[in-house]
Parts: C-alpha cells; sequence; structure tokens
C-alpha cells in the first residue's frame, strides 16, 4: 500500500484527573457533544467513546472518569472504566491543568503510566488561562523527567488552540489498520443514555451542596414516536433533604432542570421531546453493587447508538 492510500485506525485514550477538561476535548475532536461537561469533578462516570472518521483514518477516542483515590464502590467502578480504557488501545492522552501547580494527586496519575509501554502523549490544558505562557516551562520538566512522553504539546480544548496539531500527531503516530466503525457512527452510547446525562448535566450545572456527587438519572421509558419522543427518567438522590432540594420552593428547581433538559434533548435528538422526572430517595446507592449495575448503560440491550448530526 503506497503512502497515498495508507488508512490508519486505533483507539486513544484520554486520562487525567477531575476538571482538566477531557470530556471538553472529547467533543472538540470530534465536533459533536457526546459527553456532558460541568466545573464540577468527577462528572463522567463511564467511559465514552467518540470517532472521528478521516478519508485515511478512523480515531476511536475513550473518554475516561477523572483519575482520584476511590473511597466508595461509585469511586471504585470509576477507577475501573479508567483501567479497562487502558487495555488494547494504541495511545494514551494524558491530560493536565497548566493553570495549576503540580500535586501528589497529579504524581498519583503519573503512576498509572509507568506500568504501560503504550505510547503517551502530555497535554498541557487551559493555557488561555495563563498570562504568561513561560509559567508552562516549568511544569513541563516535571512531567518530562517523570515520563518518557513521544509528544508534548500545550493546548485549550475549549478554545481550540493547539487541537489540529494534536490530530496530525495522533495520525502519525497510530499504525495501518481497518476500519472499525461505519461513517456515521460517531459514539457507542445507547440514546436513553445520552439522554440520562443529558439531564443530569442540568442537575449538576443547576444545585450546588453535595448533589452532583449524589444523584444518577435513570432513564425508565424511552419511547419513539413519529413526532415525539417521550422519556420517563428517575432522578435517585440518597436523602430525604437531597429531593428537596432537587424539587425546590413550589417545584421551581425540578421545573428549571426539566425545561434545560428537554430543550438540549430536542435539539440533540432533532425532535420534539415530552420530558417527565421523577425524584427517588435510595440511602446509600453508591455502595450498592446491584443497583450500580442497574445503572450502567452496558445494560441497556437492545437500544440503538447516536450517530452523527449531520
Amino acid at each position: 500500500m503506497n503512502e497515498h492510500n495508507r488508512f490508519v485506525s486505533g483507539f486513544v485514550s484520554i486520562l487525567g484527573r477531575s476538571n482538566v477538561g477531557k470530556s471538553t476535548l472529547l467533543n472538540a475532536l470530534v465536533g459533536s457533544k457526546i459527553a456532558i461537561v460541568t466545573d464540577k469533578p468527577q462528572t463522567t462516570r463511564n467511559r465514552i467513546q467518540g470517532v472521528v472518521h478521516r478519508p485515511n483514518a478512523q480515531i476511536i477516542f475513550l473518554d475516561t472518569p477523572g483519575i482520584h483515590k476511590a473511597e466508595t464502590r461509585m469511586n471504585q467502578r470509576m477507577m475501573a472504566e479508567v483501567r479497562e480504557a487502558l487495555k488494547g488501545c494504541d495511545l494514551l492522552l494524558l491530560m493536565v491543568d497548566a493553570s495549576r501547580e503540580f500535586t501528589p494527586g497529579d504524581e498519583y496519575a503519573l503512576a498509572l503510566l509507568h506500568k504501560l509501554t503504550i505510547p503517551a502523549f502530555l497535554l498541557p490544558n487551559k493555557i488561555d488561562l495563563l498570562a504568561n505562557k513561560e509559567a508552562l516551562l516549568p511544569l513541563i520538566d516535571r512531567y518530562r523527567e517523570r515520563h518518557p512522553f513521544a509528544e508534548i504539546i500545550p493546548i485549550s480544548a475549549l478554545a481550540g488552540d493547539g487541537l489540529e496539531t494534536v490530530m496530525e500527531r495522533i495520525l502519525a503516530a497510530l499504525p495501518e489498520g481497518p476500519q472499525y466503525f461505519p461513517p456515521e457512527y460517531l459514539t457507542d452510547q445507547p440514546a436513553r443514555f445520552l439522554a440520562a446525562e443529558i439531564i443530569r448535566e442540568k442537575i449538576i450545572v443547576l444545585t450546588r451542596h453535595e448533589l452532583p456527587y449524589a444523584t444518577m438519572v435513570l432513564v425508565e421509558r424511552f419511547e419513539e414516536k413519529p413526532n415525539l419522543l417521550r422519556i420517563h427518567a428517575a432522578i435517585f438522590v440518597e436523602r430525604p433533604g437531597q429531593k428537596a432540594i432537587l424539587i425546590g420552593a413550589r417545584g421551581e428547581m425540578m421545573k428549571k432542570i426539566g425545561t434545560q433538559a428537554r430543550e438540549e434533548l430536542e435539539k440533540r435528538f432533532g425532535q420534539k421531546v415530552y420530558l417527565e422526572l421523577f425524584v427517588k430517595v435510595r440511602p446509600g446507592w453508591r455502595e450498592n453493587p446491584r443497583f450500580l449495575r442497574a445503572i450502567d448503560w452496558r445494560s441497556m440491550v437492545g437500544e440503538t447508538s447516536v450517530t452523527s448530526d449531520e
């Protein structure tokens, strides 16, 4: 096969601590919002696949939960998702927050790479927040001393700075391979899981306190009709007080969450959406293995994956 006809493909895992911008990068590279994004740590709870199609390449990106020390069953499950994303991948992208100092948490994240032989790129993110770009140099040196990164590319996933270079270097690093998925394939997430994630994003953005970490959304009914998509979703919390916060005075908070979620769902699915939300108290759900399995999207057998907006 000559260079002109060379087709490359591979799996690229995006790793990093919470809130470094992994989901923002995935959405920017894929060109569509397939991962929810908030300013709260541990927003991403599952590994999420996003596929980029090029005439001579196919890149399967894997977004992962933030690397952290797991204390609950829920957090242990999230770290298991991170480790699963490392299996069989061709390239790692380690994202770090360039606007913050190096900490023991960063050392903990780096320790995952030390046991691997997979090539890795270092992506210092959020460079748009740096008044003096020379401040990057000591941080880059610390990482370079600790791991033999194949590439170090400063970026701003939010502003798009450096992303073209990232794609060029990824394409150069990937091996020749097959087209794993058809051209219209965008993500492996079932539509109903994506709907649940959009609802959860609005909860995280609109509420404070402990709710972002104590909330889970499960779509119980997802009915596609010719001119209407009917979605019935349960929002699980751990305590009655959290339920009261979610509902709000005279139901105002729940109304706001429902409205914003419905508007984004209609944009995402391209049709009218009827959305009904219920709040249920389930004490200790984050420690309940059976419950955690029930809300894993991989158990949603028979659901079709979301395709491109185009």
